[in-house]
């Protein structure tokens, strides 16, 4: 990938997928899925069925790294929350692994992100609707959760939590490039555990590992979350 020295959306916008800063593997190994329909995938799982959301659902992570504690914003961001929650309660993130770190070489230091997902295909629910920040409200300000995806409408499992401020993934409905129109889709923030997620960002960078703009991103040793599980809020 280029290194770039500034942030700007005209910069993200001129990559894939913005920057491809929130996109998913394009292959299965060795970690990976296509993410839709009509990427060729078949999912064997129907979508989440409505549930009544709390406005802010509290979810742990525990990895070998650490516990990070995540505020879902069910109230603004409600499908992306209801399909987070629905791999949560069917413990189809239990084992998963954070296997992306993506290092930002402008702006203020730390600049990144950390991503993890369901690498089995087989465990995959059908992709949910875009939710636009333009639309929540809910901006990708350090230690924002945001999905992954190929284009809107497509994200499925793959998350990311961001190191740093990224204004350029929030929606921008003026742009004329259809990616930065949408952005993408952020649904809560950390409340514990922002070193468990520098940890994860700082641990060692395969030179191998990884495809297209990926390569040079994957961690060399992916970190693996044990559990993820709710958890009441305080109070």
């Amino acid at each position: 990938m280029t290194v770039l020295r500034f942030a700007s959306r005209a910069v993200f916008a001129s990559l894939p997928l913005l920057g491809a800063v929130l996109a998913v593997p394009a292959t299965a190994a060795p970690a990976a899925h296509n993410g839709a329909q009509h990427h060729g995938i078949a999912h064997r799982d129907v979508a989440p069925a409505p549930i009544p959301l709390a406005d802010t659902v509290r979810v742990a992570l525990v990895t070998t790294a650490g516990t990070i504690e995540l505020d879902l914003d069910g109230k603004h961001a409600p499908v992306t929350t209801a399909n987070f929650l629905h791999y949560v309660d069917t413990k189809r993130f239990d084992g998963i692994t954070f296997y992306r770190a993506m290092h930002l070489a402008w702006g203020d230091q730390p600049n990144g992100l950390i991503q993890a997902g369901v690498r089995d295909t087989r465990k995959l629910f059908p992709p949910i609707a875009h939710e636009p920040t333009s639309q929540t409200g809910v901006l990708h300000k350090a230690g924002t959760i945001s999905m992954a995806r190929f284009a809107p409408g497509t994200a499925t499992s793959d998350f990311s939590i961001l190191i740093s401020d990224m204004p350029a993934l929030d929606a921008d409905p003026k742009a004329t490039d259809p990616e930065a129109q949408a952005g993408f889709a952020a649904f809560g923030h950390v409340v514990s555990g922002m070193d468990v997620v520098r940890k994860i960002w700082d641990a060692p960078i395969s030179p191998t590992l990884g495809e297209g703009v990926m390569k040079g991103q994957m961690l060399a040793d992916p970190v693996r979350v044990l559990t993820a599980r709710r958890e009441p809020l305080p109070g």
